[in-house]
């Protein structure tokens, strides 16, 4: 059976885009397994959300528009305890943004820290049916701030090992919720680092940004990142408006991003390339060459650039044909 699903795992938040002058500011539907997974969908691939919201207002727009994506929320729980989590976004001239804390923190801490291993375990023969077409299985690391999540993702990973699920991994280094979660603000960056890293030893598939190479690897050289780790994954660096360098099925590259004077707002804009990636990466075997990869870097760059000409981190997000028109059909 040819395996075309991949499964979304962790966050669901709302970024909450403010002005220069922080006094004004648009809330925007985000969080990096949930960009990725809209972004996938648009790409016309078959995906599953899996998370926790809460149940109000933000966490029942998240619902409609998974299901206006036609997003498979079957595994999504709702906790009626903790709120949906929201993010303030800062953006400097260039569109660049930064997390500078979080809406209403409280001691019960946020819906997405919360997904519970016994609701999944009690669903697992569900899990185990689309367990079975599914290619791909990504999350990121900032959850791993969670106990609780921690512990519910170490337990789905068991469980893929029965079904040659690839795991992908963006490591997505988001230091604030580290500080602001109940199991891990007292964890000193020395030990956040050590578990993120034996949490990489996962990764079939790593994408990280060159600081976070840097700072994890102390190198941005893909190859002796993948060496350094057991699974020899495949790794992509993006560097911003520098070229990406990767290693994808034993042979590595360098691919030039596309610019644009036109930048809005770069919130998602490495959700959305990830996305365009595994879209292109679920067609290909093992025996892909260089160019195909390179086409495959290339249309991923195009769905991150097409990410920022707009505000937010999915309404902006391309479907094929968007992605296809933009690339003038060269390479795909």
């Amino acid at each position: 059976m040819k395996k075309t699903k991949v499964i979304c795992i962790g966050e669901a938040l709302v970024d909450r885009i403010l002005n220069k002058s922080n006094s004004n500011f648009t809330d925007f539907l985000g969080g990096a397994p949930a960009n990725v997974a809209c972004a996938l969908s648009k790409l016309g691939i078959n995906t599953i959300f899996i998370g926790c919201l809460g149940n109000d207002t933000n966490g029942k727009k998240f619902i409609q528009l998974f299901k206006n994506l036609f997003i498979d929320t079957s595994f999504l729980q709702v906790d009626e305890k903790r709120p949906t989590r929201v993010v303030k976004v800062c953006r400097d001239d260039s569109g660049d943004r930064f997390f500078s804390g979080f809406e209403g923190i409280s001691k019960k801490g946020f819906s997405d820290e919360a997904l519970n291993r016994d609701l999944v375990e009690k669903d697992l023969k569900s899990l185990e049916k689309v367990l079975i077409e599914t290619k791909y299985v990504v999350t990121g690391t900032v959850l791993l701030s969670s106990n609780v999540f921690k512990e519910t993702i170490e337990y789905i990973f068991h469980q893929l090992r029965k079904f040659e699920v690839k795991i992908v991994i963006d490591l997505n280094w988001r230091e604030v919720f580290w500080d602001s979660s109940q199991s891990s603000f007292n964890l000193s960056l020395e030990e956040r680092i050590f578990l993120i890293k034996k949490f990489l030893r996962h990764a079939d598939i790593l994408k990280l940004a060159k600081e976070e190479a840097i700072l994890f690897f102390e190198n941005d050289i893909p190859q002796e990142i993948s060496e350094a780790l057991p699974k020899i994954p495949d790794v992509v660096i993006t560097d911003g408006k520098n070229p990406i360098k990767w290693f994808i099925n034993g042979k590595a590259g360098l691919t030039e991003v596309y610019n644009s004077s036109k930048i809005v707002d770069t919130t998602g804009a490495g959700d959305a390339f990830l996305a365009g990636l595994l879209s292109k990466l679920i067609n290909l075997n093992k025996f892909a060459d260089e160019q195909d990869i390179e086409n495959s870097v290339k249309f991923a760059g195009a769905c991150g650039l097409i990410t920022c000409l707009g505000k937010g981190a999915i309404e902006q997000q391309p479907n094929y044909s968007q992605v296809n028109e933009f690339l003038g059909s060269q390479i795909v």
